[in-house]
């Protein structure tokens, strides 16, 4: 079976992570993806190591790059030339989609718009990725995860509070307002496809790392605007369930996340404490989050007395949700993590597998994460009959690489 986005044409103008998320995630479902880099330099991430991966051919790329750019070509082009917006402008004519993280303002200065694209392209999917949108006060400012994470909120409630600890709001350990706007971007991308077949018109999606950030609260932006009282950090604890945090057992800490009463029940018998099942400060949890301090010292009590392996036995056994606190090479030696095929590797190049799974549907890996320029030539003879010479002069000019 063929990937369910065989046939679809990306136009990928952007840069770091948000925007190449996206394009990824659409290359992994078929789509043909022409990435849009700068002469002699191209994505900013590229440089961003160690660790860099050499490649058979001996380029040296980036981990970080290697992250969010496979399925991809890679085209360099100076868009900032009059020589080099045309050649984009002729790309995107026969463009399905185009996606492009520029600062508000940029690609209209340069005549690639959604505006100007749309006139020859009129059924052209145009998502622009920035900080803080296309409008509102903030629309010219440069927007970075990190800040964004502050901004947003992420941050206020990610941490141990200050009674446990003095090292304040903390951030999140991987650019996770960059891959939420990539996953919010390609959802917007395939509802407009779907929107085309009906209507035979593209559209432009304007996308925010503020605005994905601010829905992403979820059930903590929806407890502050139901209480008026803004949630604050509680280390590992959650806001609206107990006990659903971790514990430290003899030799390390795990996991316990109780759900429902019933749970509840089972971990207290788990942990030879039934009294506690009973105790009429927990019999719900809504008394469990009331009275989290002392139920917590009580469980925690139990569970310092074995070992984690010991204990995630138990519990498992009970039907307790439990779990390790497992590092990263533990994550990629997990059994169930090998059974599902997370690590993959193309071309010798050792990659994350996109979690989709089809049952009929195939994923595409067919192609490694791009050495910079290494398709200019292909793509735009093949896309724009561009002659040998005509490509000289232009690599000439510095248009082209």
């Amino acid at each position: 079976m063929s990937a369910p986005l065989t046939g679809i044409t990306v136009l990928d103008l952007s840069r770091v992570l948000a925007g190449p998320w996206a394009s990824q995630t659409l290359a992994d479902l078929g789509a043909e993806v022409i990435k849009i880099e700068r002469p002699g330099v191209g994505d900013d991430t590229r440089t961003w190591g160690p660790p860099f991966f050499e490649t058979r051919t001996g380029d040296s790329l980036s981990a970080y790059y290697l992250s969010a750019n496979r399925g991809k070509q890679s085209v360099c082009i100076d868009i900032s030339t009059q020589s080099g917006a045309d050649l984009v402008r002729r790309l995107a004519q026969d463009a399905d989609i185009l996606i492009e993280n520029f600062k508000f303002g940029d690609m209209a200065r340069r005549g690639l718009d959604y505006e100007a694209l749309s006139t020859a392209n009129p059924g052209l999917i145009y998502c622009s990725i920035t900080g803080f949108g296309q409008s509102g006060p903030y629309r010219h400012r440069p927007g970075y995860d990190f800040m964004i994470q502050g901004m947003g909120g992420l941050m206020s409630i990610t941490g141990e509070p200050d009674e446990k600890s003095t090292d304040g709001p903390q951030k999140v350990g991987v650019a996770l307002a960059d891959v939420l706007t990539g996953l919010y971007s390609t959802i917007a991308i395939l509802a407009a496809l779907q929107d085309r077949v009906k209507s035979g018109q593209g559209q432009q999606i304007d996308m925010a790392l503020l605005d994905v950030l601010t829905a992403s609260l979820a059930n903590q932006a929806t407890n502050y605007l139901v209480s008026g009282i803004a949630p604050s950090r509680l280390g590992n604890a959650h806001p609206n369930v107990v006990p659903y945090q971790t514990f430290s057992t003899s030799d390390g800490y795990i996991i316990v996340a109780v759900g429902n009463d019933a749970q509840f029940v089972k971990l207290c018998h788990a942990i030879d404490r039934p009294d506690l099942a009973t105790h009429a400060d927990y019999l719900t949890n809504a008394l469990r989050v009331q009275y989290r301090e002392a139920l917590s010292v009580e469980i925690a009590a139990s569970l310092s007395t074995g070992t984690m392996a010991a204990w995630l036995d138990t519990l498992e056994a009970a039907g307790v949700p439990c779990g390790p606190i497992n590092t990263i090479d533990r994550v990629f030696n997990d059994p169930q993590v090998i059974h599902r095929g997370l690590q993959i590797a193309i071309d010798g190049m050792p990659l994350v597998a996109n979690p989709i799974r089809y049952s009929k549907s195939e994923m595409n890996y067919q192609r490694p994460p791009p050495t910079l320029g290494q398709d200019t030539a292909d793509v735009l003879i093949a896309r724009l009959g561009l002659t040998q010479t005509q490509l000289e002069e232009l690599r000439q000019q510095g248009v082209v690489n």
